[in-house]
C-alpha cells in the first residue's frame, strides 16, 4: 500500500501536467483570438464591399424593405376578399326576476342560467368587381415598392461611391505631398552642404526649410481630410469602429465601357428602360387608375349569401301537464240535452301540472338549435354624394399622377443631359490638367538643373516645385472627378456603380 508522501507526489505531478495542458490550450486560444482581431483591424474595404455593406445595413434601405414587406399584408388582405367570412359568438347570462326563457320563449319570474352560441358564414357574390380591382391594386403596389427599394439602393450606391472616391483622391494627394516632401528634405541636405562650402548663401537653406514646413503643414491637413472622409463614409455604412476603418490603397484607372461614345439620346432611351424613377411614376398612374375603378364600384349593387347556425341552453325548470297516475280519468259534464235538460257527461284525461327540471346540456344543444340561410342585396340609391365625390377625387388623383409621370420623364432627361455635359467637361478638364502637368514637370526638371548649378536661387526653385506639386494634385482631382462623372453617366445607362476598375 503506497504511503501518503507517494500519493501527494503523484497528485502533484498529475495536477502540474493538467495545469500545463490547460495553459497551453489557453495560450493557443488567445493566439487565435488575437490573430482574428488583428486581421479584423487590418481589413481594408474595397468599393464593392462598401456598396454591398451599405445595401445590407443602411437605415433608409431597411425602411424601404419594410415598406415592401407591408405590401405582402395588402396582397393577403386582397386575397382574403375572395374567401367566405366565418364568425362564431357565444354568451352566458344569469337572469333574475321576470325574464324570457330562451328555450320556451315564455316569461318566467325565476333565477336561471342561460347560454347561447352562433355560427355565421357570409360570402360576397358580387360587389361591382371590387375584390378583383383590390387584388390588382395590391400587385401594383408591391411592384411600386420594389422599384422604390431599387431607387433607394441606387441612390445609396451612388452616394457611397462618391464618398469612397473622395477618400481615394485625398490619399492620392497625400502620396504626392509626402513624395515631394522627401525631395524637399533631400534638397535641404544638398543646399546645406553647398552653403557650408560657400557655393550658395545661407538664405537659400532657410527658404527651403520654410518650404519644408509648409509641405509638412499640407501633409497634416491632407491626413485630417482623409480621416474626416473615412469617418463620414463609416457613418454612412453604420460602422462604429472609426479608428480601424480604412480603404484599400489602389489607383483607379479611367475605363470607358463605351458609354462616353454614345449619344445623349441613346443614354436617355436606356435610362427610361432601366431607371426606377420612371417605373415608380408609371406604377403610381396604375394605382390611381385602380383607385378610380374602386371608387366607381360604389355605384354598383352588392349581393351576398349568408348561412347561420344557433343553439341555446338554460338550467331553468319548466312546467308540463301529465296524466294523474292515481286518477287518470275524470268524469265531467260537457253539455246538456236541449229540451230535457239532461246532462251530457264525458270521460277526459285527468292532467296535473308538474315542474320538470332542465334537460342535459348536450341534449338541449341538439334540441334547441336552428339554421338560417339566404341572399342579401344592397342597392345604393342615395348616399349624400359620397360615392360621386370619391370618384371625382380619384379622377383628380389620376390626372395628377399622369402629370407627375410626365415631370419625371422631363427630370430624367434633364439629369441625363446634365450628366452627359458634366462628363464631357470633366474629360476636357482632365486633358487640360494632364497637359499642364506635363509642362510643369518639364519646368520643374529645368529649374532643378538650373538650381543645381546655382543659376536660380532657392526661392525660385521652391516656386517651381510648388507649381509642379499643384499640377499633380489638380490632375488627380480632375482624374477622379471624371471617373465619378463617367460612372454617373454609366449609371444612367444601366451599368452598376460598383464596377470601377
Amino acid at each position: 500500500m503506497p504511503n501518503k508522501i507517494s500519493l501527494i507526489k503523484c497528485n502533484t505531478l498529475t495536477f502540474t501536467k493538467t495545469y500545463n495542458s490547460i495553459m497551453k490550450k489557453l495560450v493557443f486560444l488567445l493566439f487565435i483570438i488575437s490573430g482574428i482581431t488583428a486581421q479584423a483591424q487590418d481589413k481594408k474595404w474595397t468599393l464593392k464591399e462598401c456598396v454591398e455593406y451599405a445595401l445590407e445595413n443602411n437605415i433608409s434601405i431597411k425602411q424601404s424593405e419594410l415598406n415592401l414587406e407591408a405590401t405582402d399584408a395588402e396582397r393577403l388582405a386582397a386575397l382574403g376578399n375572395f374567401l367566405p367570412s366565418l364568425n362564431a359568438s357565444s354568451s352566458v347570462a344569469k337572469n333574475t326576476g321576470l325574464s324570457f326563457n330562451p328555450t320556451t320563449n315564455q316569461p318566467e319570474t325565476v333565477t336561471f342560467l342561460s347560454a347561447s352560441g352562433n355560427l355565421n358564414m357570409g360570402y360576397t357574390l358580387f360587389d361591382g368587381l371590387r375584390n378583383i380591382r383590390q387584388s390588382q391594386r395590391a400587385k401594383i403596389s408591391q411592384l411600386s415598392s420594389q422599384y422604390q427599394l431599387a431607387k433607394m439602393q441606387d441612390d445609396i450606391s451612388l452616394f457611397v461611391a462618391n464618398s469612397y472616391l473622395q477618400v481615394i483622391l485625398s490619399k492620392a494627394n497625400l502620396k504626392v505631398l509626402k513624395s515631394q516632401n522627401e525631395v524637399t528634405k533631400q534638397q535641404i541636405k544638398q543646399t546645406q552642404e553647398l552653403a557650408d562650402a560657400g557655393v550658395l548663401p545661407q538664405g537659400d537653406v532657410l527658404d527651403i526649410v520654410a518650404t519644408d514646413a509648409n509641405e509638412v503643414q499640407g501633409i497634416v491637413a491632407a491626413e485630417n481630410t482623409i480621416q474626416i472622409g473615412l469617418i463620414s463614409l463609416a457613418q454612412l455604412l453604420l460602422i462604429k469602429d472609426y479608428a480601424n476603418f480604412d480603404l484599400v490603397d489602389e489607383d483607379y484607372n479611367i475605363v470607358d465601357q463605351g458609354v462616353a461614345g454614345k449619344t445623349v439620346e441613346e443614354i436617355i432611351d436606356a435610362a427610361r428602360e432601366v431607371r426606377s424613377e420612371i417605373k415608380i411614376e408609371e406604377q403610381n398612374v396604375e394605382l390611381a387608375l385602380k383607385d378610380l375603378q374602386l371608387a366607381r364600384a360604389n355605384y354598383m349593387p352588392r349581393l351576398t349569401a349568408f348561412f347561420g347556425y344557433n343553439t341555446r341552453f338554460t338550467n331553468a325548470s319548466s312546467f308540463v301537464n301529465e296524466v294523474d297516475a292515481d286518477n287518470p280519468i275524470e268524469i265531467t259534464q260537457i253539455g246538456y240535452v236541449e229540451g230535457t235538460g239532461q246532462a251530457v257527461l264525458s270521460a277526459i284525461p285527468n292532467f296535473n301540472t308538474v315542474e320538470v327540471g332542465a334537460d342535459p346540456f348536450f341534449n338541449q344543444l341538439y334540441l334547441n338549435d336552428g339554421i338560417s340561410y339566404g341572399l342579401s342585396l344592397n342597392i345604393p340609391i342615395f348616399n349624400g354624394f359620397t360615392a360621386r365625390s370619391n370618384v371625382m377625387r380619384s379622377m383628380v388623383n389620376l390626372e395628377r399622377s399622369k402629370y407627375q409621370l410626365e415631370q419625371a420623364e422631363l427630370d430624367l432627361e434633364s439629369s441625363v443631359y446634365q450628366a452627359f455635359i458634366d462628363a464631357e467637361g470633366a474629360l476636357k478638364s482632365y486633358d487640360a490638367a494632364l497637359k499642364a502637368l506635363e509642362s510643369q514637370e518639364l519646368a520643374y526638371e529645368y529649374a532643378q538643373e538650373r538650381y543645381s548649378v546655382g543659376i536660380i536661387n532657392a526661392l525660385d526653385f521652391s516656386q517651381s516645385k510648388l507649381r509642379y506639386d499643384n499640377a499633380i494634385i489638380n490632375s488627380n482631382r480632375a482624374k477622379y472627378d471624371y471617373i465619378f462623372k463617367l460612372k454617373v453617366l454609366e449609371f444612367y445607362f444601366g451599368i452598376p456603380i460598383s464596377e470601377i476598375n
